[in-house]
């Protein structure tokens, strides 16, 4: 069989072209027609097209238009049907195979005409789509109750319905070479940077992935360093999307994923929810503070109580030194490795409650939690302050749920780094960690800006305290404008 590259005047080449590419596929449908004289075939695929949308708004109206046709003329009649047939239709002309065969897999019906050096291509996609939920990962007390979907022409329709501007863009694109899966750059024109923008369409351009199937394969095109703590925000609300764009970000939707791509994204961001600017000021900020100690306590707590009572037991209160040592006397493991275990068993805990069916996931935390920690307590194996600390590091950790990777990192690091170095190795690695916090940049934007580099006014204005919204309106917060940032180039 002859390959084509475009569209053949020939409807018969047409025909074996897109039979042989769709050879053993139950899924093909080829619906052939007559019309005034003229050979005709309406293709489509089966499961991604209403029928009864084809029935109804192409069949018939063509059928019963035929002995209206002009000659036989494959170009003037395709024209009149354009045109005075089916006008009311979604539809447009394509000549380029590529593009055919694209259009064909994404729920959209092609018509040939026989002498026409074209096809008609129409929108008639039928698939089964999920309604918008409230997001599983991403619960506000007081924010909107709809989340993403796996269609993102939908999720385009809940951003441009929160923001009626027509500064608002949404710039097609795909990535995989096999999945051809759509994406979309949305962004404020006059707002985003110019050079992020290219930066963006560069390193999908770039992207060299067969297949994607969701917005996370594309992170590490987005990031120059694959670092412990990503540049790239993720997120399911269309609510912090307006937001983040509006402060010149750049927002990926990403077809056949409910998650949406932000970028660039700052490291103090991952503090930040809806529900702080939709409260009070003081409780906000309160809210806030509260996530802070609740990243320290989870990255360190574990870390430091290994290296406490490790080697520097001089350091504790002599009450709480000597109920340690007793629990610790009667059970057979030494401190770091009865942590590791505690630490393991709560995150093999963990995956089970999040991989299991929803019926058995809370028979998974009761049995994990009830049945495992008391009896690995009562029999000895492990000690109650031990417990006591993994499970207060775990439930501090789910306060800030977008750091939970790193974090789970961290944790691990710090307890080996406790029990060899001491206090001392603890205070090295919370140096390193913020060396290479501030080390990062991403799109020429420092990841721990505007805390270093330090800019008071932003700092007390929205990262440590969060202003009233008659003060945060007054200035507007762009991302390319933060303290650090820097034009990147191509």
């Amino acid at each position: 069989m002859q390959e084509l590259e475009q569209v053949s005047s020939s409807l018969e080449e047409n025909k074996a072209f897109f039979q042989e590419k769709f050879k053993n596929a139950m899924d093909f449908m080829l619906r052939e027609l007559e019309l005034s004289g003229t050979k005709a075939a309406l293709i489509a695929l089966d499961g991604l097209v209403s029928k009864q949308v084809i029935t109804l708004s192409i069949l018939n109206p063509l059928l019963s238009h035929a002995a209206e046709m002009p000659g036989n003329d494959g170009p003037e009649k395709m024209k009149f049907i354009e045109e005075h047939v089916l006008g009311s239709m979604e539809q447009k002309h394509e000549a380029d195979i590529d593009n055919l065969l694209v259009a064909l897999m994404s729920g959209f019906a092609l018509l040939f005409l026989d002498g026409c050096p074209d096809a008609l291509i129409f929108g008639v996609q039928g698939f089964a789509t999920r309604g918008p939920e409230e997001p599983q990962n991403e619960v506000m007390q007081r924010g909107a109750k709809d989340g993403f979907t796996e269609s993102y022409q939908n999720n385009m329709a809940m951003i441009r319905r929160r923001m009626k501007s027509t500064s608002l863009k949404f710039e097609k694109a795909e990535a995989g070479s096999q999945s051809r899966t759509p994406l979309a750059l949305c962004y404020l024109e006059g707002v985003a940077s110019e050079a992020i923008l290219r930066r963006v369409r560069k390193a999908i351009q770039n992207c060299d992935l067969k297949t994607t199937l969701g917005a996370g394969y594309l992170s590490a095109y987005l990031e120059k360093k694959t670092g412990i703590f990503s540049s790239v925000g993720l997120t399911e609300r269309p609510d912090v999307v307006c937001g983040k764009i509006e402060e010149g970000r750049i927002a990926i939707l990403v077809e056949g994923t409910p998650s949406v791509l932000l970028v660039p994204f700052l490291s103090v961001e991952n503090f930040q929810t809806l529900d702080d600017y939709l409260t009070r000021p003081f409780y906000g900020t309160f809210i806030r503070w509260l996530k802070y100690l609740a990243f320290f306590l989870s990255a360190f707590l574990p870390g430091l109580y290994v290296a406490i009572t490790t080697h520097h037991p001089e350091l504790l209160p002599e009450t709480l030194l000597l109920k340690i040592a007793e629990t610790q006397a009667q059970t057979p493991f030494p401190v770091m490795l009865e942590s590791l275990l505690l630490y393991f068993m709560y995150e093999v805990m963990r995956e089970a409650g999040l991989r299991a069916p929803r019926g058995l996931s809370t028979t998974v935390s009761i049995v994990g939690g009830l049945v495992i920690g008391d009896t690995a307590v009562s029999a000895g194996l492990v000690s109650a302050p031990s417990l006591l600390v993994i499970a207060l590091t775990a439930i501090a950790g789910y306060a800030i749920p977008r750091l939970y990777e790193p974090l789970a990192l961290l944790r691990l690091a710090f307890i080996v780094v406790g029990n060899f170095l001491g206090v001392w190795g603890v205070m090295i690695g919370l140096v390193f960690v913020v060396m290479n916090l501030c080390g990062e940049s991403e799109f020429g934007v420092p990841l721990l800006s505007p805390i270093a580099p330090f800019r008071g006014g932003l700092v007390l204005r929205d990262v440590l305290a969060r202003e009233n919204w008659k003060k945060l309106s007054r200035k507007d917060a762009k991302v390319q404008d933060m303290p650090g940032s820097r034009e990147i180039g191509e």
